[in-house]
């Protein structure tokens, strides 16, 4: 084991049985059960907030989470001699959500309406207001990301010899461009400053990699991206992944939909957001900002594989948004 890390548990309370690589850092089997040493980069007052916003999760509604371990000093943040900074988690067994059985899809989105009730409740306080914890509009967000679109756009335009990516973006631009703006025109008519004082305490970076299953539950872990938001950003990033696995199917979505719903009733204004977060083309501006910020002289084969797919999947995908619209 890498002598940093066993320096690092000594700071602790813990005695180390075994350890291995996982997750960029490493899963240690101690005394105490099985814990995550990790590198960290951020501020103490952004590992305070996160802590306390767990423990109160854990305490009001048993959930199971990767929470901070205090060392010896009762500090959250242990120090190596050469400077590096290190945080202990609790950690579980790694099993991820298999986004291929639908029952544990269904068991997930249940437990995601459940961590949003407990984040609803969670007291918010001032001192916490930080650049992390206040995150970018999604109207805002969106059309960002327009302008990163048409950036692209524009470089392939200007290019005389083309690659098979970059003549399969000319080609499928303007219908997915079409949805990305009025997808962003609608999520800012939405929310009005009225209706954003109605945000709530997200995970933030929700997919399968972050639901352990544990047998009878499931531990939500990384909680690095939470911030106050809207809540759907959750829903939708993990129904996204799912619907794709799934090639869109649409009694699928629905089904989630309504195991979320039975669990957290959705507003109208949560409706709408959601299906804006879907409508716009999320996954295929992924592709075209890789391409424009990537060594644009070779573009791997399986991108544009991933274009293809997007292209053969579009007919489901607006059969879904037909469902979903408010």
């Amino acid at each position: 084991m890498n002598e940093r890390y066993i320096e690092i548990l000594q700071q602790y309370d813990l005695e180390l049985l075994s350890a291995r690589k996982g997750r960029g850092a490493w899963v240690c089997e101690t005394d105490h059960g099985l814990k995550l040493v990790k590198e960290y980069r951020g501020t103490v007052k952004r590992l305070e907030f996160e802590d306390e916003v767990l423990r109160f999760a854990m305490e009001h509604g048993g959930l199971l989470s990767d929470r901070y371990v205090r060392n010896k000093e009762d500090g959250l943040l242990s120090i190596a001699e050469d400077g590096s900074r290190y945080v202990v988690k609790d950690w579980f067994p790694d099993r991820e959500c298999s986004l291929k059985d639908t029952r544990e899809v269904l068991q997930a989105v249940g437990k995601i309406a459940y961590l949003h009730k407990i984040l609803r409740d969670a007291p918010f306080k001032e001192e916490w207001s930080m650049g992390s914890t206040l995150g970018e509009s999604l109207a805002g967000e969106m059309e960002r990301h327009n302008q990163e679109l048409v950036r692209a756009r524009n470089f392939v335009r200007s290019k005389r010899k083309k690659t098979s990516f970059e003549l399969r973006v000319i080609a499928g631009f303007q219908g997915f461009y079409e949805q990305a703006e009025q997808a962003a025109e609608g999520m800012s008519l939405i929310f009005t400053e009225e209706k954003n004082q109605a945000l709530f305490l997200c995970h933030g970076d929700l997919d399968q990699h972050h639901l352990l299953m544990l047998g009878g539950d499931i531990a939500v872990i990384e909680f690095n991206r939470m911030h106050m938001g809207n809540q759907m950003a959750d829903l939708y990033h993990f129904m996204r992944k799912v619907m794709e696995k799934h090639d869109w199917n649409c009694g699928l979505g629905m089904s989630v939909l309504d195991v979320y719903q039975k669990a957290l009733p959705l507003s109208q204004t949560e409706r709408e957001c959601l299906y804006y977060l879907f409508l716009y083309p999320e996954k295929y501006w992924k592709q075209i900002n890789f391409y424009y910020n990537a060594n644009k002289a070779w573009i791997p084969e399986r991108n544009v594989e991933k274009l293809e797919k997007l292209e053969k999947q579009e007919e489901n995908r607006r059969k879904f948004l037909h469902q979903i619209k408010p």
